[in-house]
């Protein structure tokens, strides 16, 4: 019986950045399948460009996530037929810093349950090292009204609403950090 141990990954060890080569490419020096640009030029609606930085539970950066988005454009439609350049998906690796940035456009608000009104949002996956399964978490507006009256939003307790929320810089530039665990932990959505 051959009781060496192979070089390399062993099966214990492919969950942590092995999904990079397939997913994040371009870091890897391969093609692009998706990217931080959700809207190209000519796409109705505000641009804007959310930045960020992944911690983990020690606040530590996180060097080698993936930050995967979903939105509506301007008008709050999913099927944006005729809205050419506009792909609704985006996806950016962190840097060994631990940033990322997705240039797209502000979305529009969503129909709700019951008859209600979602605030302009953001969906948001996170894969990572360590994490067997994504993490599921939205991006809202802090200079929108409508945040106060969106259904999901207020599901989550309002101490912890602010992890959820991305702060306004100058020149269309969003803030919005994801804490993976810890004091000012994201809040994350079981879906």
């Amino acid at each position: 019986m051959n009781t060496e141990k192979p070089d390399g990954l062993t099966p214990s060890q492919t969950i942590g950045p092995f999904f990079a080569y397939a997913l994040t490419p371009r870091a890897y020096g391969g093609p692009e399948l998706a990217s931080e640009q959700v809207a190209g030029e000519g796409v109705a609606g505000e641009r804007i460009r959310i930045e960020g930085t992944v911690f983990d539970g020690d606040g530590v950066i996180v060097g080698d996530a993936m930050i995967e988005t979903w939105q509506a454009d301007a008008e709050g439609r999913f099927n944006a037929v005729g809205n050419a350049g506009f792909t609704g998906f985006g996806r950016a690796e962190t840097t060994a810093e631990g940033a990322f940035f997705i240039e797209t456009i502000r979305p529009g608000a969503l129909p709700g349950p019951n008859g209600s009104t979602q605030a302009p949002h953001l969906t948001v996956s996170v894969f990572a090292r360590g994490l067997l399964i994504r993490l599921a978490t939205r991006i809202y507006f802090d200079d929108e009204p409508g945040n106060a009256q969106d259904p999901v939003l207020a599901l989550v307790p309002a101490e912890r609403r602010s992890t959820l929320i991305a702060r306004r810089g100058t020149d269309g530039v969003f803030r919005f950090d994801i804490r993976l665990q810890g004091e000012g932990e994201t809040v994350f959505f079981d879906v």
